[in-house]
């Protein structure tokens, strides 16, 4: 799937990092998004609270979806993105 998500974005003309599980610096290798999207089925309570905490010092936009379905995906970035 990660490489869907990566097609996915990459129609709507946004830079993907997909991470299906979280590394040891991960807070370091989110950098600095416009929008992190947690599909909250599959993240760890850990990684979400580390996007959370994390968008409150920089002021990015999370959306928090619970369905991990390419669809789902497609339907955050409509509404955040441009699509071509």
């Amino acid at each position: 799937m990660a490489t869907k998500y990566k097609e996915i974005c990459g129609d709507f003309k946004c830079k993907a990092k997909v991470f299906t599980q979280m590394p040891a610096d991960f807070e370091n290798k989110l950098g600095n998004p416009d929008l992190v999207v947690l599909f909250t089925n599959t993240c760890s309570h850990k990684m979400a609270h580390t996007v959370d905490r994390r968008a409150e010092k920089q002021s990015f936009r999370v959306a928090k979806i619970h369905n991990a379905s390419a669809n789902a995906l497609k339907s955050v970035l409509r509404e955040y993105c441009v699509s071509s």
